[in-house]
Order: C-alpha cells, then sequence, then structure tokens
C-alpha cells in the first residue's frame, strides 16, 4: 500500500484519475439523467407535470441539484484546500451515494412524493459539489505538469460527456422503472467510496487557515437568491408568461445583489478569504475562468433547446410517438456526445505540449460556428445536417473545455488549487442555471408573440369551438414548451375529449395525433431558436477573445514572466520569483 501512497509512482496517478473520473462521471449523469425520465418519475410518484401547482416540483427536480452544487463547490473547495481535497472528496461520495439510495426508495405519493425527491436532489447536490470540488485538484496534484493536460482532458469528458450519457441513460432506464434512475448510481456509489477511502491520499499542499464563515455565509445567500430567482422567473405569473415582474422575482434577485455585493467587500479584506479573488489578476486563471463560464451558459442553453427541438417537433413529424420520443431524443444526440468524447483527450494531450491559448480558442470558433450551422437547417431538418451540427458542437467543446481547465488549474499557487477548482465548477454549475434562464426566457417572448395566434387558427381550421380554441390558444407558452420538453401531447390535455372540444371522432384523431401541434409551432419555435442561438453564437465568440487573452502557457513555480507579473504578490503569499512559464512555449 505505500507503494500507492508515492506520490510519484506512476500506479497512484491512475488510481487518482480512475476514482475521481468515476466520481464526476457519476455526479453529471446524475445531474441530466432526470431531464429525460421527468415524465416516467411523475407518473411514478403519481402527480401531473403540467399542472400549474405542479410545475415547482418540475423545476426544483431539474434545477435544485445544480443551484446546490454552484452554491457550495467553492466553498467545499477551500475547505479542501484546508482540511485536505482527498478527505472533502471521499465525504461528497459517501454523502452522494447515501442519497441516491434514499431517492431511490421515496415511500411516498403526490406532492409528498415529489418532495422527497427534491430534498433528496438537493443532498445528493451537496455530495456532487464536494466531488467537483475537489477531483480537478487531487489530479493535478498527482500528476507532472507535463501530463496534466491528458489528465484533466479525460477528467473533463467524463464531467461533461456524462451530462450526455445521462440522456440516454433516462430514456432507456425510465421505460423499465423511474427508481431505477436512481437505483444506477448506488454500486458504483459504493464501489467508488470504499476504493477512495483505502486507495486516495492528499499529496498537495495544504494551507491551514481559519474558515471564512461571513464569505461562506453571504455567498451561498446571494448565489441561492440569484438562482432562486431565476427558477421563478421562467414560471408565469398572473397574466404575464413570465414571472420575472412578480414581488418574488425582484426581490430575491435584490437580495442577492446586496449578498453578493457584500460577499465581494468581505473577500477583499478578510485575512483568510473563502474565494481569493486575487487569483484574477493571474491572466491565465481569469481569461480560461470568463471563457469557461461563457461556454457553460452557450453549453446549456443548447443541451435544453436540442431536447425540445427533438422531443417536441422533429420526432413526432417524423413518427414517433410522444411517449418515446425523451428515449429517442437521447439517442439521435449522439453526435454532440461523441464529438466531444473524441475531442476532450486529444486536445488535452496536445495542450501538454502546445499549451492551451491556440486549442481552445480554436475550439470555441468551432463552437460558435456550430450554432451558426444549426440557425441555417431547417426546424424539421435533414438528420445529417443536424448530426454535423452537434458533432461540431461536441468537437468544439471537447477542443476548448480540457485545454482550459488544465491551463486555469496549472497557472494557481498549489496550496490554492482546491478553491480555483471550485470556483471553475461553481461558473460551470451557474452558468448551466443561468442558461436555463436566460434561452428558456428568449424562447418564450419569441413563441408568446407568435404561438397564440397559430393554434388558434389551427384549432378553429379543425372544428375547435372559437370560445375553446381562444381559451388553449393563449394558455402561457411555457406550457408549450414544458409538454415538448416532458414528451407530453398537450393538445389530448387541454381538449381533455372530443366533446368538450366540440370536435367530431375523425377531427379529433387528427388534433392529437402525432403531427398536429408540432407542424402549428413549428414556425414559431424556428423564431424563437433565431433568438436563442444568436444569443449562444456571441457568447461563444466573446468567450473566443477572452480565450485567446490568455496568455503564453503559464506554470505557477519559479519565475515570474513579465506577461503575467499583475499583482502575483497577493496571491497565496507569494512574492516576486516564484511563478514560472515555460518560456520556450509561448503561444
Amino acid at each position: 500500500m505505500s507503494a500507492l501512497r508515492d506520490p510519484g509512482d506512476h500506479r497512484y496517478r491512475w488510481i487518482a484519475l480512475t476514482n475521481t473520473t468515476l466520481g464526476i462521471f457519476m455526479a453529471t449523469i446524475n445531474g441530466s439523467i432526470i431531464l429525460i425520465s421527468l415524465p416516467a418519475v411523475f407518473r411514478g410518484v403519481g402527480i401531473n407535470p403540467l399542472a400549474p401547482s405542479n410545475v415547482g416540483y418540475l423545476l426544483w427536480l431539474l434545477q435544485g441539484y445544480l443551484l446546490v452544487t454552484a452554491v457550495l463547490v467553492v466553498s467545499l473547495g477551500r475547505l479542501g484546500d484546508i482540511l485536505g481535497r482527498v478527505r472533502i472528496y471521499n465525504l461528497g461520495f459517501a454523502v452522494f451515494t447515501g442519497a441516491a439510495i434514499l431517492l431511490s426508495l421515496d415511500p411516498l405519493r403526490g406532492g409528498g412524493g415529489a418532495m422527497w425527491l427534491v430534498v433528496w436532489r438537493v443532498v445528493q447536490g451537496v455530495g456532487g459539489a464536494m466531488l467537483f470540488a475537489n477531483s480537478a485538484a487531487i489530479i493535478v496534484d498527482a500528476f507532472p505538469e507535463d501530463r496534466r493536460g491528458f489528465a484533466v482532458g479525460i477528467n473533463q469528458v467524463a464531467a461533461i460527456g456524462g451530462s450526455f450519457v445521462g440522456l440516454i441513460l433516462g430514456g432507456l432506464l425510465s421505460i423499465v422503472d423511474w427508481r431505477i434512475i436512481f437505483w444506477v448510481s448506488v454500486p458504483f456509489g459504493l464501489i467508488g467510496t470504499v476504493w477512495a477511502y483505502i486507495s486516495l491520499h492528499d499529496n498537495g499542499v495544504r494551507t491551514p487557515a481559519h474558515i471564512d464563515w461571513w464569505g461562506n455565509a453571504t455567498f451561498a445567500v446571494g448565489l441561492t437568491s440569484i438562482l432562486v430567482g431565476i427558477v421563478y422567473g421562467i414560471q408565469p405569473y398572473g397574466t404575464s408568461s413570465m414571472g420575472w415582474t412578480s414581488p418574488l422575482v425582484l426581490s430575491t434577485m435584490t437580495i442577492g445583489v446586496v449578498f453578493l455585493g457584500g460577499f465581494l467587500w468581505i473577500e477583499m479584506h478578510v485575512a483568510e478569504p473563502m474565494f481569493n479573488l486575487h487569483l484574477f489578476r493571474i491572466r491565465a486563471f481569469a481569461a480560461g475562468s470568463a471563457a469557461g463560464f461563457l461556454s457553460a451558459v452557450a453549453r446549456g442553453g443548447l443541451q435544453f433547446m436540442l431536447i425540445i427541438w427533438l422531443q417536441g417537433i422533429w420526432l413526432p413529424l417524423h413518427g414517433f410517438s410522444f411517449t418515446s420520443t425523451p428515449l429517442w431524443a437521447g439517442i439521435y444526440l449522439l453526435p454532440l456526445t461523441l464529438g466531444f468524447l473524441v475531442a476532450g483527450p486529444l486536445s488535452g494531450a496536445v495542450s501538454d505540449r502546445r499549451g492551451a491559448r491556440s486549442l481552445s480558442t480554436t475550439g470555441m470558433g468551432l463552437f460558435a460556428l456550430s450554432f451558426v450551422g444549426l440557425l441555417l437547417i431547417p426546424t424539421n431538418f435533414p438528420y445529417w445536417a443536424f448530426a454535423l451540427m452537434v458533432a461540431l458542437n461536441g468537437i468544439g467543446g471537447g477542443m476548448f473545455s480540457a485545454p482550459n481547465t488544465t491551463a486555469v488549474m496549472n497557472a494557481v499557487p498549489p496550496a490554492q488549487r482546491g478553491a480555483a477548482a471550485g470556483i471553475q465548477s461553481a461558473f460551470m454549475n451557474a452558468g448551466m442555471v443561468l442558461s436555463i434562464g436566460i434561452f428558456f426566457s428568449l424562447m418564450v417572448a419569441g413563441l408568446t408573440n407568435s404561438l397564440p395566434g397559430a393554434l388558434l387558427r389551427g384549432l378553429t381550421r379543425h372544428g375547435v369551438a372559437p370560445a375553446t380554441a381562444h381559451a388553449v390558444a393563449h394558455i402561457p407558452a411555457v406550457a408549450s414548451i414544458f409538454s415538448s420538453f416532458l414528451g407530453y401531447n398537450p393538445l389530448r390535455t387541454l381538449l381533455v375529449s372530443p366533446a368538450a372540444a366540440h370536435v367530431t371522432h375523425a377531427q379529433w384523431v387528427v388534433l392529437t395525433g402525432k403531427g398536429f401541434f408540432p407542424s402549428l409551432i413549428v414556425s414559431p419555435f424556428h423564431r424563437g431558436l433565431i433568438v436563442v442561438f444568436l444569443a449562444a453564437f456571441v457568447m461563444s465568440i466573446i468567450g473566443a477573445v477572452a480565450s485567446s487573452l490568455r496568455g503564453g502557457r503559464f506554470v505557477f513555480k519559479q519565475h515570474t514572466p513579465h506577461e503575467h507579473v499583475g499583482d502575483l504578490t497577493l496571491v497565496g503569499g507569494a512574492v516576486p520569483g516564484e511563478v514560472a512559464i515555460e518560456s520556450d512555449v509561448v503561444r
């Protein structure tokens, strides 16, 4: 066992990489597996997800895990620097696995059953935050600097690729039983927990310090308030299609801004900050963090929109039943997953020799180009064109992510790696939550202007009484989006029966068939997609510019190059002469 605990031992490197990759892969699969499985989950606990009173359950099951992870990763990363990264990581594995077991054993029905799932998803998010916050730091501690790109590349593939694999697994497993989507992670969690406790150890720099309680508290309250405001902002309020003007949203957003402002003031004045703002004086860290955040926002919105596009329109128009669309949406997104899985490790390995700037910037450029391609193909596309564009998106994302993460982690002092990893994970998870708020709002705004007219004309043309057609046409656009996202035909729910809709049986068959509703929303949905993908394109271009400004290959070591000096004397107690660049590689 002592050989395994020698940080210079090659075997330990691969043990650390394999275990942390398993943990991250499991955590990200669970972040997305429920996206596809929600119809089966709601049927299993016995509630209607389209009922207005149940929309909150739906949103919190989608967002709660990401929200908690985004809020806690920075604190837990800094705690890992103080108490030991492996110690916090191991605890995360145990918490995550325990929550998975309790999710699988949900004993309640109705709203109580849904609330049970929400609560334990939140607890699972705590465990996931412990894994996210420390896995990259453990890898960087274990590998020499000339092999970190490859190792972090594999870990990043697991981190982001797991979110796509979760879509496919959710579609497959939910057909059998909704509880299996939670049980599936239990055996891997138990193995990973025991394995981590036996094999992993801290070989990085540990910094004794006091916990920044005020910083932790203000950051948690501030970010939670902002993200809660986003969750409720995309729900209808009164006669409005969204809730951005509701008192709840306005108050939570205001509280969030005030507390985050207080957090920044505290971090600039406290002796031992949780969130070392001086890290942003390092160009490689600041530029890489900005690019990573913009990439996360664009990627999160893309994933959400592609699922709606496939499940709500393309698959029904091509003969798939609404109940089968979640599974097939995951399958048809395989080119996206494969593009990322291939490009991630390769680009990480190349970045070990050539640095991150050219690879990450090119990757973000391809990422942006894919959004242009998706704008140009029709809503009812030929599949080869769609597959090509999403594969390009995956390749671009893979080329960017691994080199960018390696460069960011190399740029910080060893004693700050846990905090730095936490900051990166916070940006990624907060970006995913923010992206759903941004892109969902843009899509709802686009549909609100054009969908009512399209629905009214289509329903009355097929015999629905004008009063009934008017009522159905003016339901909030968010209901139509949720229906598409969940694989439901909303007209079957909204019209109730042929008698209630005042139509003949033949007309009812047409109205509730596979193609009627998707054909009605093709044009309004495409207008919304234009706005969404243009926004994602702009974010990706800004991210590419940020990536290009990171400077040459930079490793925090012994000598300070002039282009990275900044105020590095403020970072982790460093003094001039303690930061190095591999000056023979400046790209």
